[in-house]
């Protein structure tokens, strides 16, 4: 059945102008149907607090969801999900029109930090299963403290979008992993351990042209480039002392990080013109770019104890200025990102959990 433009339709040419709601051919013309969010459940904003967003829903129910990345063309969010009968996370695409699910990874290792190529033809992932198709287990609580472990196994893989044709793109001793695209370019950048402390790198869609862009002690990674492809923004740790340096990298050799102290950090391309944006010594992490290229939103427990868990969405120029609280409710917020139309706001909750630490993923209308 064919579809034709408005313009074709009132042409005329050739026998004149068709009838109505049939193009040239005599056929019935389907309009185009607009994008409507159906998946998931509607479920209520803080009321009064969250006045940013809008029709709420609450689209996976149950185990850990995180990390809900756009496709580009805003039709589906890709996922790590730790659920039954998995022992540790896999990668999902959802569907956000018809609700339809698919997991797109090996169903092996662990799996993190999934994103969709330009075009949408392809996507990338993180995953250990190479290494082992068992689950690597990890402590989270080292000496009273919670740590993120850095798992040496991690390699990050190319494939279709429906998770056929798998190839791996890295293949270092150690971490590569938070890998996400440009979307002017199509570059990838990534965090890896490769050179002996967690610095940031980009490559090309195949894996080609490896290139380091940051060079200082301390934790980088986290990264996004900004919707012109002009800026990276990610998260950065810093020392606040020889003490602080020396637990760090004693951490890093067991292949942990301690999140406690992250800042939001801003810079070009290439690694240059590296500032902060954050400087109040908490845990802020999972930065995105506002469409205006100029602000900032993600999370942290910016105003509770540095050890706390109970984290927020916040809004932040990119100067460290005009800072705005997003998120008010009382559980865990994080992993925010904006639709590439900007209508939308999709972030990860502990909110309207039925269990004790599940995660789900929530998506908003965006109120400017």
């Amino acid at each position: 059945m064919k579809r034709v433009g408005a313009a074709l339709l009132l042409l005329g040419a050739c026998g004149g102008a068709p009838s109505a709601g049939r193009d040239l051919a005599g056929e019935p013309v389907i309009p185009e149907r607009p994008f409507v969010i159906r998946a998931g459940q509607p479920v209520d904003v803080t009321p009064g607090e969250e006045r940013r967003l809008r029709n709420l829903r609450k689209l996976t129910s149950g185990g850990e969801n995180a990390e809900a990345y756009w496709s580009f063309d805003g039709r589906r969010l890709i996922y790590q999900s730790k659920r039954k009968p998995y022992d540790c996370d896999q990668i999902f695409v959802l569907d956000l029109e018809t609700g339809q699910e698919r997991m797109v990874s090996t169903g092996k290792g662990k799996c993190t930090c999934a994103y969709f190529l330009r075009g949408d033809r392809e996507i990338i992932f993180s995953s250990t299963h190479l290494r082992d198709p068992a689950c690597p287990i990890a402590g989270r609580i080292v000496r009273g403290r919670y740590v993120w472990p850095i798992f040496p196994g991690f390699d990050i893989f190319v494939a279709k979008a429906d998770g056929s044709d798998l190839r791996r793109l890295t293949d270092t001793d150690g971490y590569d992993a938070e890998a996400t695209v440009c979307p002017v370019t199509g570059r990838i950048v990534f965090t890896s351990v490769r050179d002996g402390d967690l610095e940031l790198y980009t490559m090309e869609p195949d894996g080609s042209d490896v290139q380091r862009i940051t060079r200082r002690e301390g934790y980088d990674g986290g990264a996004f480039f900004s919707h012109d492809g002009s800026k990276i923004v990610a998260r950065s740790g810093f020392f606040a002392d020889e003490q602080e340096r020396e637990e760090y990298f004693s951490l890093l050799r067991q292949n942990l990080i301690q999140p406690n102290k992250v800042e939001i950090v801003v810079m070009n391309p290439d690694g240059s013109n590296f500032r902060k944006v954050t400087d109040n010594g908490r845990a802020n992490f999972a930065p995105y770019w506002h469409p205006d290229n100029e602000r900032i939103i993600f999370c942290s427990n910016i105003g509770k104890n540095p050890n706390s868990r109970d984290f927020d969405l916040w809004l932040i120029h990119e100067d460290g200025t005009g800072l705005e609280r997003v998120t008010f409710d009382e559980h865990f917020d994080g992993f925010p990102m904006f639709s590439p139309d900007g209508k939308y706001l999709v972030f990860a909750s502990n909110r309207y959990g039925e269990a004790y630490g599940e995660t789900n993923i929530f998506v908003a209308e965006w109120i400017e």
